[in-house]
């Protein structure tokens, strides 16, 4: 499948913001079952775009305009070429032990309701791990009801968890926290996911998760759709959570109050025959 992207994050200040840095998760690696055809970041503010490797492996852009703005839109357009690999994660930049996964975070942190009921999904049948994750996914899925809408309005695991509802990054935060609990390296992915009724604009880009499975290596699944991703996902970034592979992250001075608005286009198509 060819997937075309374009995604418009625009800022806009009650003042002229100052020593504003932002910081982009937005580039997406070739690995096995997804090839970067064309892909560029543009601002319609003048400034320095600096790439450089993080700690995950993700490529990141360190943008610092040259002097105060009081708008600000980071545009992303770009072309992939993905195939289904039944959501084995292979060919992928590893910089770090796959132990590392097992850390918890603050966004990631699990309550003991949450303990529980990752025991009690991990005791009540296939003990094999990949059994058992898909039964977890499937269990978060009906445990937590996906509610779709933007990354800020996520929050802990736990939190997530007693609610019974939550964005993508929450039901992704409750995967990770129970799959660590009970032992199993697990870790966010950002990134963005075609609809399957073929409308292009969506809401916001798209988080999931990848936990270690023996024998298999990373395996992609994603709790809100209750499914592996295929080839209608593009893989962006990864962290311990979404903090680690948001998109955009940034901070500045002054500039009073801050609007926000995102426009995403994820559209999917036919990649041409290789010869």
């Amino acid at each position: 499948m060819r997937i075309r992207v374009v995604h418009e994050t625009i800022y806009t200040y009650e003042q002229p913001a100052r020593g504003l840095v932002q910081v982009l998760r937005l580039t997406p690696r070739d690995h096995d079952g997804q090839y970067v055809r064309t892909w560029r970041i543009d601002t319609t503010v003048d400034g320095r775009l600096t790439a450089r490797e993080d700690g995950f492996g993700n490529v990141v852009h360190w943008f610092t305009p040259d002097e105060a703005a009081d708008a600000l839109t980071i545009r992303v357009t770009g072309e992939v070429d993905t195939d289904d690999t039944n959501g084995i994660v292979r060919g992928t930049v590893e910089r770090l032990p796959d132990q590392f996964y097992l850390r918890d975070t603050d966004l990631c942190a699990a309550s003991p309701e949450l303990h529980a009921f990752a025991e009690r999904v991990a005791t009540e049948g296939d003990g094999a791990v990949l059994a058992l994750l898909h039964r977890l996914m499937s269990a978060v899925q009906n445990a937590v009801a996906y509610e779709p809408g933007p990354a800020s309005n996520a929050v802990p695991a736990a939190k997530a968890f007693a609610a019974g509802s939550g964005v993508c990054q929450d039901l992704a935060h409750v995967f990770i926290a129970a799959a660590r609990h009970i032992g199993i390296p697990a870790r966010y992915v950002a990134g963005y996911r075609a609809r399957d009724d073929g409308q292009a604009d969506v809401e916001a880009p798209h988080g999931w998760v990848e936990a270690l499975v023996p024998d298999l290596g990373w395996v992609a699944f994603d709790p809100c759709y209750d499914v592996s991703p295929a080839d209608n996902y593009i893989r962006v970034a990864t962290g311990l959570d979404y903090l680690g592979a948001a998109p955009i992250r940034g901070s500045r001075t002054g500039g009073g109050t801050e609007t926000l608005d995102v426009k995403l286009r994820v559209e999917q198509g036919r990649a041409s025959a290789q010869s």
